[in-house]
């Protein structure tokens, strides 16, 4: 599935999917697991929602990252974010 703003996977060698979601982290290729949904109230009004994504390795870091700022709102498994955006649908 190809999410529009999240960074997709080269094609790779193996024959997995290329437009499967991508860690947010830098430089990471990994799959991502995670969808990490944050806002800047400074900038956005306060149901919005921006998003990173994250493989397992890098989601406490990217999450610490947007704690300390008091922007993370919300730490869903990738799957669940599907099955919800396409309930909404």
């Amino acid at each position: 599935m190809n999410f529009p703003g999240f960074p997709s996977a080269p094609g790779s060698p193996d024959g997995s999917d290329d437009t499967a979601p991508i860690c947010s982290a830098k430089g990471c290729r990994a799959p991502a697991v995670w969808v990490l949904a944050w806002n800047n109230p400074k900038l956005h009004t306060p149901e919005r929602r921006k998003t990173w994504l994250a493989c397992d390795e890098h989601r406490e870091h990217l999450s610490s990252f947007l704690g300390m700022r008091g922007f993370l709102k919300d730490v869903v498994e990738l799957a669940e974010w599907e099955r919800n955006s396409a309930a909404d649908s």
